[in-house]
């Protein structure tokens, strides 16, 4: 269960310098912890340390190249019920100093919301993996750490269908939707994870359990149970959420169109849906995203953007979608080309092999996804793409949308650089980073539409929450008095030594001085 003393210095961590637990105190927590969990749901074993020393970010992959790590937890426990992660949290904030606590699903988040900076406990939710169907309601209760492509599967065969299908469906878990505000492929008929919850069980840092209420709706004041949704393990640990669930559908149809300009594509997808027409899936390519993903399938795509649709549904209302999804994209100049490009995106929608792909080559590569008014979004895309490519080193920049309402769309950009002579693999990515954000916040868009916070985005909190920046801290004061929960993720000014303070783009009034500066502009 507990390791030689020597191991630990084996582990070289990006944040060793940020830990509160010092290592002679680690037997005693482990003994304390035995009287919660039993001694072969504790390990202290370095295998497992550097198992969970960090997710998917792309800079802990930089540092594991580099035969290091971002950090690594002091301890790991594996509970199996609320009761067992309610003392756990109440011994956390108890114990002097206290502990930190990092909630644990399957490792796929991307801005390093799991990796534990200061160290401390890292909580592996997989046991709790049960699930409930209520036919009645359509609803499902479910454990925070089922899988989501064994959720998909379980409804299925029992002829019902959740529709949250993230591109880490094999390697994601209901609690992580829970944590990120997660949106999935088909969110245009199903909703994201947000709007797919009905209440929810969490384990607030006192050791509380809070059962939210299920019901349809409710006018009884403000609704704080929406303020945990998204919190990425800050404000607690979610165990068990009552989803919506749907039939199966009876129908699905693949289209797809290609156009010449993104500006023809955004206005058949915003007739569509203010409409009143809500396909499950829509997706738009950029040229350079079309050659990458259609060039060999689709000798129509050359030099054209690819737009695809998926409905499903009833029969009736699936044909409905079809035939006004048609005669939009027909109206802007679309033009057909059939199901094939559908069924090759469904064929590898789930690839996400690039970044640690090319890493060990050194290039840097990297994804970021940020949410845009319709009036604003053709301005977004072609800034943030002229803006990233002139920098030193970046070979590539390409964007596709992946959501959309009827107010505005995601953009999902895509950047590959190589390091130049003296300058640093973190720096070239800080740089394309930063000089995205600061457009999205220039251009009104929010940071981030579904791949949340974590580590990467904290430093420019203040600059997309503005006023209710110091809301957001007061209740993460008031119910995490000690800052036990994922400490350094969310509330920068809380945790002393978090690297993500550090940011040309701290003040407002700076972001334009900021561009100018890095791009060259007048």
């Amino acid at each position: 269960m507990t390791e030689k003393k020597s191991e630990s210095t084996k582990i070289n961590a990006l944040f060793s310098q940020n830990r509160r637990i010092p290592e002679k105190e680690i037997p005693e927590i482990v003994s304390e912890l035995s009287k919660i969990f039993p001694t072969d749901r504790i390990s202290c074993e370095l295998a497992d340390k550097i198992a969970y020393s960090k997710d998917y970010w792309l800079i802990g992959n930089l540092f594991n190249l580099k035969g290091q790590v971002p950090a690594y937890p002091d301890i790991i426990v594996w509970p199996k019920t609320e009761e067992e992660v309610s003392q756990l949290l109440k011994y956390a904030s108890q114990h002097n100093p206290p502990l930190p606590i990092i909630p644990y699903g399957e490792g796929s988040g991307v801005v390093g919301g799991a990796i534990p900076i200061f160290g401390g406990i890292m909580v592996d939710m997989k046991y709790f993996d049960h699930i409930k169907i209520n036919p009645v309601n359509m609803t499902a209760q479910i454990g925070a750490g089922v899988n989501g492509k064994n959720l998909e599967r379980y409804l299925n065969k029992r002829g019902y269908r959740m529709g949250h299908i993230p591109q880490s469906l094999y390697t994601s878990t209901v609690g992580g939707y829970f944590s990120h505000r997660a949106a999935g492929q088909f969110s245009g008929k199903y909703g994201k994870f947000e709007d797919i919850v009905k209440s929810f069980h969490f384990v607030l840092p006192s050791g509380e359990i809070l059962k939210t209420k299920f019901y349809p709706r409710a006018a009884v004041g403000p609704m704080i149970d929406k303020m945990f949704i998204g919190s990425e393990g800050t404000l607690g640990i979610v165990t068990e959420v009552t989803c919506k669930i749907w039939p199966y559908p009876e129908k699905q149809v693949g289209l797809s169109f290609v156009f010449d300009d993104l500006n023809q594509c955004l206005d058949a997808i915003r007739k569509t849906l203010q409409g009143q027409i809500n396909p499950a899936v829509i997706r738009i390519y950029d040229k350079l995203e079309t050659k990458r993903h259609f060039g060999k399938t689709e000798k129509r795509s050359k030099n054209k953007l690819m737009v695809i649709f998926v409905c499903e549904g009833p029969t009736e209302v699936v044909e409905l979608e079809e035939q006004v999804v048609r005669r939009n994209c027909l109206y802007y100049q679309g033009v057909e080309c059939g199901d094939k490009p559908v069924q090759h995106w469904f064929e590898t929608r789930f690839v996400v092999k690039e970044s640690s792909e090319f890493s060990p080559y050194g290039l840097v590569l990297d994804t970021i996804e940020v949410a845009i008014p319709w009036e604003r979004a053709n301005e977004l895309y072609n800034t943030v793409v002229e803006r990233v490519m002139k920098l030193p080193g970046v070979i590539m920049v390409s964007g596709h949308a992946s959501h959309f309402y009827t107010t505005g769309v995601c953009f999902y950009f895509t950047f590959t650089a190589v390091p130049e002579e003296n300058q640093s693999p973190l720096d070239l990515y800080n740089l394309c980073w930063d000089t995205t954000v600061a457009t999205t916040l220039e251009c009104g868009g929010a940071i981030s539409h579904h791949h949340g916070i974590g580590i990467n985005r904290t430093r420019w909190m203040k600059l997309e929450h503005k006023g209710e920046f110091k809301i957001l801290q007061q209740i993460k004061k008031l119910l995490d008095p000690m800052n036990i929960m994922n400490p350094g993720k969310l509330y920068i000014d809380l945790d002393n030594g978090n690297i993500a303070e550090k940011t040309p783009l701290n003040e407002e009034k700076e972001i334009g001085f900021y561009l100018k500066q890095k791009m060259g502009e007048n």
